[in-house]
């Protein structure tokens, strides 16, 4: 399989940059696999797991938001946040999720729904990921 650059930058650092053979994304219409030689696009993307294929092994990072932009061989990914499993504090987002679900069950006129539709949503992204640590430490023994 052909490899092509993969770019993945948060405003606080760049989060990884080297050569993959996909990536795998979910964009505002749904799932979208890159793979060399795509044409070119750039579009939304919504809160979810990067899928990021590489020698042969797939890597997994939650991602909040941002935008997904593929142009000749060179894709990058701009998103508000990026975690890799083993950087989750799963308490916090344990805490996250109780808040906003909490939250959408009491709701009050002054509460602002949608975003504490977005804050559960974030909250279970980062818990669906935070569970792949184990699966990724057996790689590392």
């Amino acid at each position: 399989m052909s490899n092509f650059h993969l770019d993945i930058v948060t405003p606080d650092k760049p989060f990884f940059s080297d050569e993959v053979e996909m990536v795998v994304v979910r964009g505002i219409e749904g799932d979208m696999a890159i793979l060399k030689g795509r044409a070119p696009v750039t579009t939304p993307l919504k809160i979810g797991k990067v899928r990021i294929f590489q020698n042969g092994e797939e890597k997994v990072a939650a991602v909040v938001d941002g935008y997904i932009s593929v142009v000749d061989d060179k894709t990058t990914i701009v998103t508000e946040a990026a975690e890799w499993p083993q950087e989750i504090d799963v308490k916090r987002a344990e805490e996250a999720k109780e808040r906003a679900e909490e939250l959408l069950k009491n709701r009050r006129d002054s509460i602002d729904v949608k975003r504490a539709e977005l804050a559960l949503q974030r909250a279970i992204n980062r818990l669906e990921v935070s569970k792949l640590k184990k699966f990724d430490e057996k790689f590392d023994e």
